[in-house]
């Protein structure tokens, strides 16, 4: 369906071009018409027959003698005319091309990118772009990559990714993947200074997005907070320390290895904001959504409206608009924790 609905917005625009290119033609014709039969007397046919010659400008000469105004006019007609059959001949050929990409996968997704909204921009598609894809995927929420590399992007028309091709650091590439109606913004160029760049655009064009960017340097950490980033990942960093914890701890690091959030067969934890709840429980205990005992899940952390965690709160802890609590249960005790809550609340 939504092949189609494209398929049809780009019928009707076609249409729409080339009823403008038509009356234009019709109008320059008209006006030669009116420029013969008033100018040098012509009779309407001849008229007729000497702008359509003189519009095509297939070389015919005069039906009658012209006079020197008639000469002038005659020029500007033929000027007028390579105008307008130019302008007729570019937008078939362009529509004509737009309607052939339709057909080549890849693109499609392209024109689906300009309508996302509440979605996730990835630039670059480097190792750590892709594994950010990847969990983007896992997690299903909608996202398109910015890459500069041609190679890349035409490596991946026949995947059902979106691409843009483009310098995430220009205005133009970051609002053609819908900046401003972006939840936010992962930056994992190579360079720290690209992945600076890359948000201080962003910061400028939406100031309420989230952006995680890719740092290699330490000394990169600072610059990039003062810019606009909300948090800062050096993967080395990351990938030592996991190492490091392999070897000191390595049942630690198993046993948090199966609390996911998108596997079906793992541990999941999962998050209830505050908003999602009646109004009439805020300011009450958690202990009276009663998440434990019907559904066997539990409450492992709770986000105050201030943006400090609690872990393993207590039942007396209270809720608040703007709140979010975390849920530690199986699928299984996840869906029944779903089930419970719309039945009671809702």
């Amino acid at each position: 369906m939504c092949n189609y609905t494209q398929k049809t917005n780009h019928l009707r625009s076609t249409t729409i071009q080339l009823i403008r290119g038509l009356l234009l033609l019709v109008l320059l014709i008209l006006i030669g018409v009116a420029g013969y039969h008033f100018i040098d007397d012509y009779p309407i046919i001849d008229a007729i027959y000497m702008t359509v010659i003189t519009v095509s400008t297939v070389g015919f000469g005069e039906v009658l003698p012209l006079s020197d105004a008639g000469k002038i006019f005659t020029s500007f007609l033929i000027l007028g005319s390579m105008g307008i059959i130019a302008f007729f001949i570019t937008v078939i050929s362009q529509k004509f091309i737009e309607m052939q990409l339709l057909f080549i996968p890849g693109y499609k997704q392209k024109l689906k990118s300009k309508k996302m909204e509440n979605h996730v921009i990835v630039v670059g598609y480097g190792r750590n772009g892709q594994q950010v894809v990847q969990q983007l995927r896992d997690y299903n929420e909608e996202f398109v990559v910015i890459d500069q590399s041609h190679d890349v992007v035409v490596n991946q028309l026949n995947s059902k990714l979106n691409f843009i091709e483009g310098d995430a650091t220009t205005d133009e590439v970051l609002e053609k993947a819908g900046i401003h109606h972006a939840k936010a913004l992962v930056t994992s160029l190579p360079i720290d200074a690209d992945n600076l760049f890359v948000a201080l655009t962003a910061r400028s064009l939406n100031p309420s997005l989230k952006i995680i960017s890719r740092a290699a340097n330490e000394s990169s950490e600072k610059k990039m907070k003062i810019a606009g980033v909300n948090s800062v990942i050096m993967p080395e960093k990351v990938g030592g320390a996991h190492m490091a914890t392999l070897v000191a701890k390595p049942d630690i690091v198993e046993f948090l290895d199966h609390l996911t959030i998108h596997d079906i067969h793992s541990t999941q934890i999962f998050e209830i904001m505050s908003d999602d709840l009646p109004e009439s429980l805020y300011n009450k205990p958690i202990r009276e959504l009663g998440i434990r005992t019907s559904s066997g899940a539990n409450i492992i952390g709770f986000k105050s409206p201030d943006g400090s965690y609690i872990l393993n709160p207590s039942p007396d802890t209270r809720i608040h608009p703007g709140s979010k609590i975390f849920i530690l249960g199986t699928p299984d005790q996840i869906d029944a924790m779903k089930k419970f809550l719309v039945g009671k609340y809702n």
